[in-house]
């Protein structure tokens, strides 16, 4: 009896070690777009990190403005986000202590294969919008506030199509890419998407690449540290090595390299790669 006695007294302290160690873990918050998380680039990039730095991080994915906004409650510790005006109002009102760019890709617009609108091949995007809407084609809007939602309505206003001309054509899904592409693809429907979760997507989806290549798709991605003075208890340390690591050849690898072995091209390239002219596929 005092054998088992002591046994279970001995696995109960190591259970309890076990589990000390276990909360002790630092954790980091990272606040940042779908795009990031659907198509795959988190798994390959967070790894790393985690391990060399003996860390957990936790990644709340939405739309670049929820990101923000939960920066502007300080309920992250780190953004990963792709809505430059939105960046700039942030870092202006003081909530954030640097923003760098990390890395980029490009938007799309995909349709349907019978491209009832005759888009297919164009190489500026905001004509292309203008056709979709002359054709009152449908047309599936992401309508969170993301990134890429700023995108498309940027170019709706370079198309001259206002939001009180739009009518039953043109849909708001209000949730992320990855629901949005699929509620396009089953309405047959046109979307501004980013290729790279396009691309995630692809093989159960009959929606084709129509517009590409039109520097107005261009999609750059920033990296922000939130203002230490307003948050004073947020990760700021681990938030500073997590962008060192973004910034760092180990992380630009990673970031060009995804994508070649799933999808057979490069759908990130790090700032590295910009630098060199690289501006998208």
């Amino acid at each position: 009896m005092w054998k088992l006695l002591t046994f279970a007294l001995v696995m109960g302290l190591v259970m309890a070690s076990q589990a000390c160690k276990e909360q002790a873990v630092p954790e980091l918050t990272l606040a940042t777009t779908t795009s990031t998380y659907d198509s795959g680039l988190l798994e390959s990039l967070l790894p790393p990190f985690e391990k060399a730095n003996s860390v957990k991080v936790k990644v709340i994915a939405v739309g670049s403005g929820q990101a923000m906004d939960l920066g502007k409650r300080g309920d992250a510790d780190v953004l990963l986000v792709h809505d430059p005006q939105k960046e700039e109002e942030f870092m202006a009102q003081g909530y954030g202590a640097s923003r760098q760019r990390v890395m980029q890709n490009d938007f799309v617009v995909v349709g349907p294969a019978q491209d009832v609108a005759g888009i297919r091949g164009m190489k500026n995007a905001p004509a292309a919008f203008a056709r979709i809407a002359a054709a009152q084609a449908a047309f599936i809007s992401r309508g969170d506030e993301s990134g890429t939602h700023s995108k498309e309505k940027s170019l709706w206003d370079k198309a001259s199509v206002n939001a009180a001309s739009k009518g039953a054509w043109y849909r708001s899904a209000g949730q992320g890419m990855g629901a949005t592409l699929s509620m396009a693809d089953e309405l047959q429907a046109y979307t501004l998407a980013d290729r790279s979760t396009y691309l995630a997507l692809r093989a159960r989806l009959k929606l084709a690449v129509l517009v590409e290549g039109d520097e107005e798709l261009w999609n750059p991605y920033s990296v922000i540290a939130l203002n230490a003075a307003k948050f004073p208890n947020l990760q700021h340390e681990l938030a500073s090595k997590f962008i060192q690591y973004l910034m760092s050849s180990q992380g630009e690898d990673i970031i060009d390299n995804f994508g070649k072995d799933k999808f057979g091209e490069s759908i990130f390239f790090s700032t590295k790669q910009a630098s060199k002219g690289v501006k998208g596929p």
